[in-house]
């Protein structure tokens, strides 16, 4: 197997276990919305929705300045 593909096989097998983390984490998260057992408001699920949504944006932003072929910005009028 040559490096290039030894590294893809590496991504697929870490980001995979990682992603299912997330998933499944994000389910347990969920539980947390039943209200016979939680309490809450919406100001706390706003903010735990913001801090998730921001995480979310910069991994995008992670994948897409690495996928670029530089990371040097431009600047235009």
């Amino acid at each position: 197997m040559n490096k290039l593909n030894a590294k893809q096989e590496r991504f697929k097998t870490v980001a995979g276990r990682r992603v299912q983390k997330v998933l499944d984490d994000l389910e347990s998260l969920a539980n947390c919305s039943n209200t016979s057992t939680y309490e809450y408001t919406d100001a706390e699920v706003k903010k735990m929705m913001e801090a998730i949504n921001k995480k979310v944006a910069f991994l995008k932003m992670s994948f897409e300045a690495s996928n670029s072929k530089t990371n040097k910005q431009t600047f235009e009028f």
